[in-house]
């Protein structure tokens, strides 16, 4: 009996322990080490997605850009300009200035602006790649702001690709462009910008006036002046010549002689040493406005126009002389000045209005040469009159 109990007690037992081992908490239950060498690293946050972006424009205008470099930057050069002033003893002190230039042919011509060479007494060249070579200027006009001068290497084969000119007729505004030069003497910089007008009108070293000059954002500061404006297939459409700038560094608005001015000017300076300006050959012209023209009426003249430009003096024999065009026939004192009236008023050449002397000189700099004939609206005793004359080269 009691073997029998003591049996039935140990099976009870053995249930009871298998059932308790069924339900033993997991975090009791013994697993397989895993050996700390591959243990994975404990995840950390998602970095956030990538937004999808358009990368092929920048790229394209980027890549655009270092081509452009890559092609014309080899043939913009340092000038530096040397001149001599004396001091108390009359001893030299050297007077150093610098600018940009660009390799212009293969014969070692480089075209910059003429300020950049002005009062030279001394010229050096250093290309991109670190070689000085000496130079001389080869022509000069002090009216559009041009100069050739010419590298006295004796290998011009070793000289730089020369840059291509472009057809400045064909920019538009919003374009893009590039400047390279040596500004601040930081040789070999680039900017980018746009052209931001055209057709500016800015002031020549002379006094005179340049036409067809390119504005732009593009950064030029001190130093830029003779370097190469660039469009985007390197082709020079412009030469850095002027900023408008409180401070003297760049403030965003630039200008450029046109390459369309370079064409016509830089081939004359080279075969002649300078450029050949058309001009009413033979006229002394004063200009007036509303106010003036008044003046004139006050004075006894029939001046039925408010502006223009009144020829007060014909030089006999002058092509002007030879049109038929005449100056004043009597001295009328207007304040300080005894002034010829009775003369024509020129109001027109070719159809376009010129009101005064500034319109007249960029219309004959940039629409005429020396020979052209061209018909001149003038007034007479009140009345429109047309003469035609033979345009002459501007006395130096």
């Amino acid at each position: 009996m009691n073997r029998r109990w003591i049996a039935i007690a140990l099976t009870t037992m053995a249930l009871i322990g298998t059932v308790s081992a069924c339900r033993l908490p997991s975090e009791l239950l013994l697993t397989p080490a895993t050996p700390m060498s591959t243990v994975p690293p404990t995840p950390t946050q998602a970095p956030p997605p990538v937004p999808p972006m358009a990368e092929e424009p920048a790229n394209a205008l980027e890549a655009q850009v270092v081509a452009v470099y890559d092609l014309a930057g080899p043939a913009v050069v340092n000038i530096t300009n040397v001149s001599y002033a004396y001091d108390f003893f009359l001893r030299p002190v050297p007077q150093e200035g610098t600018g940009s230039g660009f390799v212009y042919d293969v014969e070692g011509h480089v075209v910059t602006n003429y300020h950049v060479v002005e009062n030279a007494e001394e010229l050096s060249v250093t290309l991109a790649d670190g070689r000085v070579y000496p130079a001389t200027v080869v022509g000069a006009d002090p009216s559009n702001d041009l100069a050739v001068i010419r590298v006295e290497v004796l290998d011009a084969e070793g000289l730089p690709q020369p840059v291509v000119l472009g057809d400045s007729d064909d920019l538009r505004v919003g374009q893009f462009v590039i400047a390279i030069g040596n500004p601040f003497g930081q040789a070999g910089t680039l900017t980018v910008g746009v052209v931001s007008a055209l057709g500016r009108i800015i002031e020549s070293p002379d006094g005179r006036f340049i036409g067809e000059a390119i504005q732009t954002d593009a950064a030029i500061n001190p130093g830029n002046s003779g370097g190469p404006l660039l469009d985007l297939r390197g082709r020079v459409i412009g030469v850095n010549s002027q900023i408008i700038s409180t401070s003297g560094a760049s403030a965003g608005i630039g200008f450029a002689v046109s390459s369309n001015t370079v064409s016509r000017v830089v081939p004359q300076l080279i075969a002649r040493g300078r450029y050949p300006h058309p001009w009413l050959v033979g006229a002394r012209l004063v200009q007036f406005d509303a106010q003036g023209a008044q003046i004139l009426r006050e004075a006894g003249m029939e001046v039925p126009v408010e502006q223009g430009l009144l020829v007060t003096e014909v030089v006999p024999g002058s092509p002007v002389a030879i049109a038929g065009i005449r100056g004043g026939n009597q001295v009328v004192r207007i304040g300080r000045y005894r002034i010829p009236l009775g003369g024509d008023i020129i109001m027109a050449i070719k159809g376009e209005p010129v009101a005064d002397l500034r319109e007249l000189t960029v219309y004959l700099e940039t629409e005429t040469q020396v020979g052209d004939t061209v018909g001149v609206t003038i007034i007479r005793d009140g009345e429109e009159q047309n003469v035609q004359v033979v345009l002459a080269e501007r006395p130096q």
